[in-house]
C-alpha cells in the first residue's frame, strides 16, 4: 500500500468513520448536522454506508465531520 502523508484518511475505512462518528456524536446530532435522510429516519451503520458510497457530496460532508472530530479531540 501506497504512503499517502497528506492525506489523514488514508487507511481508514468509511465504516470506521461512521461507527465513530455515532458513537461520539450520536445520530440525532448527525442528522442535525448533515441533512441525510439515513442519519434521520431509522439509523444504522449499514444504511449510513450504502448512501454515502453512493453520494459523493454526503462522503465529503462526513469526512470533513470525522476530521474535525478528531482535531478536537486531540485538543482536549
Amino acid at each position: 500500500m501506497e504512503v499517502q502523508p497528506n492525506n489523514p484518511l488514508h487507511g481508514i475505512k468509511l465504516s470506521q468513520i461512521v461507527t465513530e462518528l455515532q458513537e461520539h456524536y450520536g445520530w440525532e446530532y448527525l442528522g442535525y448536522t448533515i441533512k441525510i435522510k439515513c442519519f434521520t429516519h431509522d439509523p444504522s451503520v449499514k444504511s449510513s454506508l450504502k448512501f454515502l458510497r453512493r453520494t459523493p457530496w454526503a462522503r465529503t460532508k462526513v469526512e470533513t465531520l470525522y476530521l474535525k472530530m478528531l482535531k478536537n479531540k486531540t485538543r482536549e
